[in-house]
């Protein structure tokens, strides 16, 4: 026998469980402590869509019980729609089994890997197989399913299977035993539930640690996310072999039919203008095109105008929910800013539409010398591991951050300074850099977007900073003209026997703003008095909205009428007016400054306070008006700064 002969003797197929048997590290469980969160993460990714997908909001429980010396069982059990009996030992014990892969909408879980690898891994790390009960709505009771992995030809092998009793009208209860380790902080199960309740705010999730201490996530809204519809790929970015297997497969007879039926936002007009542009006959049957027919139509693509990929297909996290979970992951730290959160315009990378949101709150009590914090999220999941390898990350180092005030050697790298920047990608296909889901890709479209948005948050940010100058150096104005400039008009009256002139004209002229400040006096154990002043040093009666925001369950009592985590207060103030408001908080410690905002007035008028975050909308030539002034309060420096800044402003 020759070398060849007993070479081809030797080769086998090899199934995908029995790939990642010896590969598990491909997975995301290299390490024990990474190998527990990982496998919580799967299992809570699955029930979140699940239970998103039937328009139930969800009610997740995660348990996790040492059984012995870095072994621990892993509970996770949900309200959900539940699984069909005979898929059970399918979605559990047979790896690439699922039904997002081919749908192009945003979700969660997509390879059909995630939960069944877990199983795997349990299999492997314990020799114990996982348990699964799951009831659906029709069925009378519930059924027990015990299995493992026959990772030879990647199929279950059913030990049991058993119709059960359960008290749920519906629901799934998983349980895998692993060897891992259990911890607390950075990189943990704790971290991830938390990274994940801020951006799903209308689930409730439950956490049961090993050592019996209970930490729930209460849901913050009733009101679940949009659901996404499924659509077809968008021209722009597609390659080429997915486009010939597409015309290969596709049913239709004309290549017209074709480009208007497998592709969103080409109409039979467009479809008929990309024939023209790629020199073929719209009537030519598409599975007869050539690969240089092919690279025409492709090339053709690009010289006609399509309209952006349809939105409804993703489901960002919009600005209102950036801002609280924001909020929610700074605890009792109280920042000096919040950048109004910027959602991008959708964008196409490789057929994939995708949309790139960030915020990001500065100063307060954010500790100074340390780099800032960066919470990167893909389809509404936290990304913990890999940081450095995540586009995200790189977005952030490239950018300049020391012309938004913000600390940077050499001008890259991640900046140092007290601030969270918050970026999450939403897309129907996020390319992650490997099957564990870790870190997103260095895509050069969704670089751009990062980059774009974080740009605009960085031009807030030096805007805060502008005003935050500008109002260091009106106190001292404001000091010299209420306290010096009446003793000074009352000594000259006296010299030339005179009365005193009426000096609110004058100190209207001077000021010419209106003044916004906090005093917060403590008047109990835990419990303070916040009060608030407005000043009108303008010639004219304005009328406008005050908010001032709070610590949610917080409000004692207020003279202005409360919201949720907010207080709102009508203002109707004649020139050279004061008026004075207050709201009284208990269970605060430590608490810092309020953040106030206005409505109904211009915001560069304004001294202690920000534009409500609806209000941020405003136009441009208004911004570059604001800008302008204020720039001239802090010197030559800063003007040059804002002068490239006002250009970036324009190319947006």
């Amino acid at each position: 026998m020759g070398i060849a002969q007993r070479m081809a003797k030797k080769q086998r197929e090899i199934s995908i469980a029995e790939f990642f048997e010896k590969n598990k590290q491909i997975l995301g469980f290299d390490s024990l402590t990474k190998a527990m969160v990982v496998s919580v993460k799967e299992a809570v990714d699955n029930s979140l869509d699940a239970c998103e997908e039937a328009r139930i909001l969800p009610d997740i429980l995660v348990k996790i019980e040492s059984v012995g010396k870095d072994e621990y069982r892993i509970i996770v059990e949900d309200n959900g729609p539940g699984i069909v009996r005979k898929n059970i030992p399918l979605v559990f014990g047979k790896l690439l089994y699922g039904s997002r892969f081919h749908a192009i909408r945003q979700s969660r879980g997509q390879q059909g890997i995630g939960i069944s690898a877990v199983v795997l891994y349990g299999q492997l790390t314990t020799g114990k197989p996982a348990r699964v009960i799951s009831k659906i709505r029709e069925e009378d009771v519930a059924y027990e399913v015990i299995l493992t992995i026959d990772t030879k030809k990647n199929e279950p092998r059913v030990i049991k299977e058993a119709p059960l009793i359960w008290d749920r009208e519906e629901g799934t209860h998983v349980e895998v035993t692993i060897r891992a380790r259990y911890t607390r902080g950075k990189q943990s199960v704790l971290e991830y539930l938390q990274q994940t309740a801020i951006v799903n705010p209308h689930a409730q999730i439950t956490l049961i640690e090993p050592d019996g201490r209970k930490v729930v996530f209460k849901r913050a809204t009733d009101t679940l996310p949009q659901p996404t519809r499924e659509i077809k790929p968008h021209p722009y970015g597609i390659e080429l072999g997915q486009l010939l297997n597409m015309a290969r497969s596709t049913r239709t007879y004309r290549l017209t039919s074709f480009l208007t039926s497998e592709f969103s936002r080409v109409s039979p007009k467009i479809a008929e203008e990309i024939c023209e542009k790629a020199y073929l006959y719209g009537d030519m049957r598409p599975q007869e095109l050539t690969i240089e027919e092919a690279k025409r139509l492709m090339d053709a693509f690009n010289k006609v105008r399509l309209m952006s990929p349809p939105t409804d297909c993703l489901s960002p996290i919009g600005e209102n929910l950036i801002k609280k979970g924001l909020k929610n992951v700074l605890g009792s730290l109280k920042p000096g800013f919040y950048a109004r959160p910027i959602t991008r315009e959708p964008k196409v990378y490789g057929g994939n539409p995708f949309i790139v949101e960030a915020g990001l709150v500065y100063g307060g009590e954010l500790p100074k010398d340390q780099p800032v914090k960066i919470l990167r999220f893909a389809n509404r999941v936290p990304l913990l591991y890999q940081q450095g390898a995540c586009v995200i990350t790189k977005a952030v180092s490239s950018v300049d951050w020391r012309r938004y005030g913000l600390e940077q050697r050499g001008g890259e790298g991640i900046p140092v300074g007290p601030a969270i920047i918050l970026v999450h990608v939403a897309s129907t296909r996020v390319p992650f850099t490997s099957e564990a889901k870790e870190a997103i890709a260095d895509v050069p479209e969704i670089r751009e977007e990062i980059e774009l948005a974080l740009k605009s948050l960085g031009r807030q940010l030096k805007m805060f900073m502008i005003k935050k100058e500008r109002k260091s150096k009106l106190s001292e104005k404001f000091f010299l003209v209420t306290k010096i400039l009446p003793e000074i008009a009352k000594k000259s009256a006296e010299i030339v026997e005179k009365p005193v002139p009426p000096l609110e004209p004058v100190i209207s002229k001077i000021m010419n703003v209106v003044w916004i400040d906090e005093n917060v006096e403590k008047t109990g154990k835990n419990e303070v008095r916040v009060n608030v002043k407005v000043a009108n040093f303008m010639p004219k009666t304005l009328e406008f909205k005050l908010y001032g925001d709070y610590p949610v369950g917080t409000l004692i009592e207020t003279d202005g009428v409360a919201g949720e985590d907010y207080v709102v207060w009508d203002v109707r103030i004649e020139p050279l007016q004061y008026q004075h408001f207050y709201f009284r908080l208990g269970d605060v410690s430590g608490y810092g400054e309020t953040n106030y905002y206005v409505e109904g007035i211009n915001p560069s008028v304004v001294v202690g306070a920000e534009p409500l975050p609806g209000d941020w909308n405003i136009r441009l030539d208004v911004m570059e008006e604001i800008l302008e002034k204020e720039a001239k309060e802090v010197g030559e420096e800063e003007q040059e700064i804002i002068e490239d800044e006002l250009e970036g402003v324009e190319d947006e």
